[in-house]
C-alpha cells in the first residue's frame, strides 16, 4: 500500500535536517556517511523519516563511517514483515522502531528480539522497558488538533466530553470534517482507540456513537490527517501522535495542539533489536544513543519534542507538563499490552468499532 508518508509541513522539517522529504512504504532512504563508509545500519520503522533524521545525523557525527539505510512502514506492515523474516530466520533489518509498542512486544515474546543491557539501558524507567528487549526512548501523547483559520478558539474542544458534545451540537458543521486513524490498517490507531476504551466506558461510548454520526473520516496515519487539517479539508484531528502533529504546527500557524485536560493516553515509541540482524551490535551502539543524555536532548529539541517530566512545548494547549494534575494515562511496555494483541479480543474490538463509525458511512481508508 502506497501511502503519502509526510504531510506538507514534515516537508519542511525534513529539508531542515538535510534528509530526503518524501519517500513511500518500503522504499529506502539513505543516509550517507558523512566519511569514509565502514559500517552499515539498516533501520525499519513505523515513524516518520522527518523525525528520525535529526537523531540519525547526529548519531553520524559520532559515528562518521555509518552509513544509515531507512526503510518507512505503516505500523501494521512492519510488525506483519517482522514475524514473517523471524519465522524464516531472517531480520527486516538490524533495528526495529515504532509507536506500536504492543506490536513490538509481541514480537519480544515470541521469541523475535535480542536482549541488550548498558548503562544506557539501566536509565529507562520500567514502565518504558520490556525484559530488556523492548525500549521506549520518545515520549508521545495523543493529542487534538485543529485549524484555527475555520474552528474558533472558543469553540475548540479541550477535553474528549468537549469534543463529544460539539459534534453532537454542531453535526452538519463537522459531518464529514473530523479525521482520526483507521484503527482497521493502523497499529497505533488501535492502540489509542483500545486505551481510550480503558479509561472510562461511557466517555469513549459517547464519543464513538458521535463520531459515527459526524461521519468521522479516517486516515492510516497522523500526518495524513494532520495534512488535511493543515489544507481545511478537515476542522478537527483526534487521537494524534503529538510529536507529528507539534511538527505540523511548528511550520504552520494555523494549526492549534491540544493535550486533552481530562486525560491523555501517553506512551513511549519503542526500539528493538531483531534476533538475525546483520549488524547487531551496530544496533545495540544506535540504541544506546537513543537512551543516551545526548540523545534525548535531540529527542526532546528536534524529534518528538515531548518529554515525561518537562515542561510542555511552547504552545501547545494544555498542562504546563504531562506528568501535572494527573492527567497522563502511560501506556506501560509490559504484560498488558499482551491482551491488546490478543488475536479474538482485537478482532471483536475492531468489529465493535467499525460498527460504530465505519458501517455508518465512513469510507475505506484509500
Amino acid at each position: 500500500m502506497i501511502r503519502r508518508l509526510l504531510a506538507t509541513a514534515l516537508f519542511a522539517a525534513a529539508l531542515a535536517h538535510g534528509a530526503p522529504a518524501l519517500a513511500r512504504e518500503g522504499e529506502t532512504v539513505v543516509f550517507a556517511a558523512p566519511a569514509v563508509e565502514t559500517e552499515r545500519l539498516a533501520i525499519h520503522a513505523a515513524t516518520d523519516v522527518a523525525a528520525m533524521a535529526p537523531l540519525i545525523r547526529d548519531f553520524q557525527t559520532r559515528d562518521p563511517g555509518v552509513t544509515v539505510d531507512y526503510v518507512e512502514y505503516v505500523s501494521n506492515d512492519l510488525q506483519a514483515a517482522a514475524i514473517s523474516a523471524c519465522a524464516a530466520g531472517k531480520a527486516p533489518g538490524d533495528l526495529l522502531i515504532s509507536p506500536s509498542v504492543d506490536q513490538l512486544l509481541k514480537l519480544a515474546n515470541d521469541g523475535c528480539a535480542l536482549a541488550h543491557l548498558s548503562p544506557e539501558t539501566e536509565t529507562v524507567p520500567d514502565w518504558a522497558n520490556w525484559r530488556n528487549e523492548v525500549f521506549g526512548f520518545s515520549i508521545e501523547p495523543a493529542v487534538f488538533v485543529y485549524n484555527a483559520r475555520v474552528v474558533p478558539e472558543a469553540e475548540a474542544p479541550h477535553t474528549h466530553v468537549e469534543l463529544a458534545d460539539l459534534l453532537r451540537r454542531q453535526i452538519d458543521r463537522y459531518a464529514g470534517r473530523v479525521g482520526t486513524y483507521d484503527i482497521r490498517v493502523s497499529g497505533i490507531g488501535y492502540l489509542f482507540a483500545f486505551n481510550d476504551a480503558r479509561q472510562t466506558t461511557t466517555i469513549f461510548g459517547r464519543l464513538l456513537e458521535n463520531l459515527g454520526r459526524a461521519a468521522v473520516v479516517v486516515r492510516c496515519c497522523t500526518s495524513d490527517v494532520v495534512a488535511e487539517v493543515a489544507a481545511g479539508r478537515l476542522l478537527i484531528g483526534y487521537n494524534m501522535l503529538g510529536s507529528y502533529a507539534y511538527a505540523a504546527a511548528r511550520a504552520d500557524p494555523a494549526l492549534r495542539v491540544v493535550v486533552p485536560a481530562d486525560y491523555a493516553l501517553v506512551l513511549a515509541r519503542g526500539a528493538l533489536i531483531p534476533t538475525h540482524g546483520a549488524s547487531p551490535d551496530l544496533a545495540r551502539r544506535f540504541l544506546d544513543y537513543l537512551l543516551s543524555a545526548r540523545g534525548q536532548q535531540v529527542v526532546r529539541d528536534e524529534a518528538f519534542f515531548f518529554s515525561e517530566d518537562g515542561p510542555m512545548p511552547a504552545g501547545v494547549a494544555g498542562p504546563r507538563a504531562l506528568d501535572e494534575g494527573g492527567i497522563a494515562r502511560p501506556i506501560r511496555i509490559g504484560p498488558a499490552l499482551l491482551a491488546v494483541q490478543d488475536a479474538a479480543q482485537r478482532r471483536r474490538f475492531i468489529r465493535d468499532w467499525s460498527r460504530s463509525m465505519v458501517d455508518m458511512g465512513v469510507p475505506p481508508a484509500p
